[in-house]
């Protein structure tokens, strides 16, 4: 086993292909239906809003996908990604397990969302495309989005959740930094901005309101399409360079995870540590292989949420996919982690939940945040409060080898990303204003009731 810290690869050592979990599933998806004839829907519905090379990685069961060479390259700038031997974090916390994480915040949109970004704006440069519309919760899928579209010559429209629009007006100089322009969402942009406005004047915002808005401007013009950050397979595919780049590392270290490790919003960033490693799951190579997905208790998708089929928008402009969903009208409260502040779970996230290949937590911000410190002082990175929901699991499962006296534990989580314009929300936690919110089971009711009936 290696006493390195950390582990790195070589360029030449960036995948080639993507990853897909569709090819390895012991059930397959349930189908996406037509919000209109509620009927399973065909290429052709997705042409207004996606490039026809994502659609077909949509919808791909092959295993291996080839990841472009003009995609390739651009991706030298920061992967591979460094592997981490948390040490410090170890020693502080007094625990025989081992933990390591993958640390995706080097990247220059300074999170894990470039990866898909990238290849997204690469194919829609590609296919004539000339704007790409697209929503953002905290603002790294905004910045991942708008460095891409620079990088090819694409014009970017962000529509930003109101309450990270102000909790994190950086997040918003850095995107318009790269010639992309944003707005606060709900915005008088779009008529689904206009309908929500008098409806909730003072609403905060959600992600499925800022998709309805990114959805109508995209499908209301032909040269421009739309780019989501997550929840999608073909997203969730470009993120598997994460988790190929880690086994490799592990082989390396000499060394294979008990237990792989991610936070949840939509489920990109664990998508791609995790994705791989469930591969080993299903083959049987890993059996005893614990993969959690870990969620605020403010909009606990997972953990309390109904596997039902859904609208991914909040006015219902979107496909209906079979996802654990709080409803479509659900507003989750203006916790910091905005990135994990979306209603619903990705399709292949959810499918492994329900068939217990994955299992799921969910914590409140006050804890998260007590451990995001505890990294930093110890590691020496501040994470994002998304990211920090991760390093709290990884906290826990380390204590709890050490109670149990667990001497050959071994932990991997993703690191997705920095937390260098959220000191808003440290400051919120370090001052004592940071308050703990929890979904409530009256919530809960209520979501049920707006879920369509298919």
């Amino acid at each position: 086993m290696t006493e390195e810290t950390k582990i790195l690869l070589s360029e030449k050592q960036i995948p080639e292909k993507w990853y897909n979990i569709q090819a390895d599933l012991p059930v397959p998806l349930p189908p996406v239906l037509h919000p209109g004839t509620r009927k399973p829907i065909g290429p052709a519905d997705l042409e207004a809003l996606f490039p026809m090379e994502l659609i077909k990685q949509e919808v791909s069961t092959e295993k291996w996908i080839d990841i472009p060479d003009e995609v390739r390259e651009i991706y030298r700038l920061w992967r591979p990604s460094p592997l981490i031997r948390a040490r410090r974090l170890e020693k502080a916390l007094g625990t025989p397990a081992k933990i390591y994480y993958k640390y995706e915040g080097a990247s220059p949109a300074g999170s894990h969302k470039l990866n898909t970004a990238l290849a997204q704006a690469y194919y829609n440069k590609k296919e004539g495309v000339k704007r790409l519309s697209t929503e953002t919760g905290a603002g790294q899928w905004g910045s991942a989005l708008s460095i891409a579209s620079s990088f090819f010559g694409l014009k970017c429209t962000v529509y930003m959740v109101k309450v990270s629009y102000d909790q994190k007006p950086y997040r918003k100089i850095m995107i318009q930094s790269f010639g992309a322009e944003v707005f606060a969402s709900p915005s008088d942009k779009t008529a689904a901005g206009r309908k929500i406005l008098a409806e909730m004047p003072d609403t905060s915002g959600s992600l499925g309101i800022a998709i309805s808005e990114a959805v109508e401007d995209a499908a209301k013009h032909d040269d421009v399409k739309y780019a989501l950050g997550s929840v999608l397979n073909h997203v969730l595919l470009h993120q598997t360079v994460i988790g190929l780049e880690a086994q490799k590392q592990m082989e390396i270290a000499g060394d294979y995870p008990d237990v792989v490790i991610g936070c949840v919003g939509g489920g990109s960033n664990f998508a791609g540590l995790a994705f791989p490693f469930v591969a080993d799951k299903i083959s049987g190579k890993a059996k005893n292989l614990r993969l959690v997905a870990v969620e605020p208790s403010a909009c606990p998708t997972l953990t309390k949420g109904a596997y039902a089929y859904d609208f991914g928008d909040t006015v219902g402009l979107t496909p209906l996919i079979k996802m654990f969903t709080l409803g479509h009208t659900f507003v989750p409260p203006g916790i910091h982690a905005g990135g994990l502040r979306y209603h619903g779970m990705a399709p292949l996230v959810s499918h492994l939940h329900k068939l217990k290949l994955i299992e799921a937590v969910s914590y409140l911000q006050n804890p998260v945040f007590e451990a995001a410190l505890l990294f930093a002082k110890s590691e020496g990175i501040i994470p994002a409060p998304e990211a920090a929901h991760a390093v709290k699991c990884a906290v826990d499962e380390a204590i709890a080898a050490k109670e149990a006296g667990d001497k050959n534990k071994t932990i991997l989580f993703n690191l997705s990303g920095h937390g260098h314009f959220d000191m808003a929300a440290y400051d919120a936690y370090l001052s004592g204003k940071l308050k703990d919110v929890a979904f409530s089971d009256d919530e809960m009711r209520s979501a049920l009731k707006s879920l369509p009936q298919i």
